[in-house]
């Protein structure tokens, strides 16, 4: 039985994050839960809650980066990774622990907003994350 509890969210990534906000909340009543100003190591960041436990993050990338190189095979596109959702810090602190077991390249846990995140690196070098409901 799979430990996850489904996707917890997808990331996107556009060259104007406001205006995502704006199509986002109109087209969809979706709500901002956090936002990180765009740092030296981090572009900046908007998570969008878009009901039913999933969520919508947006980075910020200049349009001649190379994240808009989609037409190219293997191009980034406009999906950035995504999250995996369990049920508990407990559970997301087992993964952390099975995944370097496996030999992955994790980071640390840290809180974003509302949420407890991990971020990984699968055997073909993808950025993932699983995460879980701080009040979890």
């Amino acid at each position: 039985m799979p430990i996850t509890t489904g996707f917890n969210h997808v990331a996107t990534i556009t060259a104007d994050v406001d205006r995502a906000i704006r199509f986002y909340t109109d087209a969809f009543g979706a709500e901002v839960t956090f936002e990180m100003a765009a740092r030296e190591d981090h572009p900046r960041l908007v998570i969008l809650d878009l009901g039913g436990g999933a969520a919508l993050n947006v980075f910020e990338a200049a349009a001649e980066g190379s994240a808009w190189e989609r037409r190219r095979p293997g191009g980034r596109g406009p999906i950035d990774h995504f999250g995996l959702a369990v049920d508990s810090l407990a559970t997301l602190e087992k993964t952390r622990d099975r995944l370097r077991e496996l030999g992955a390249d994790t980071g640390e846990i840290q809180r974003l907003g509302s949420e407890w995140s991990l971020f990984f690196r699968d055997p073909d070098g993808m950025e993932l994350e699983v995460c879980c409901h701080a009040d979890a």
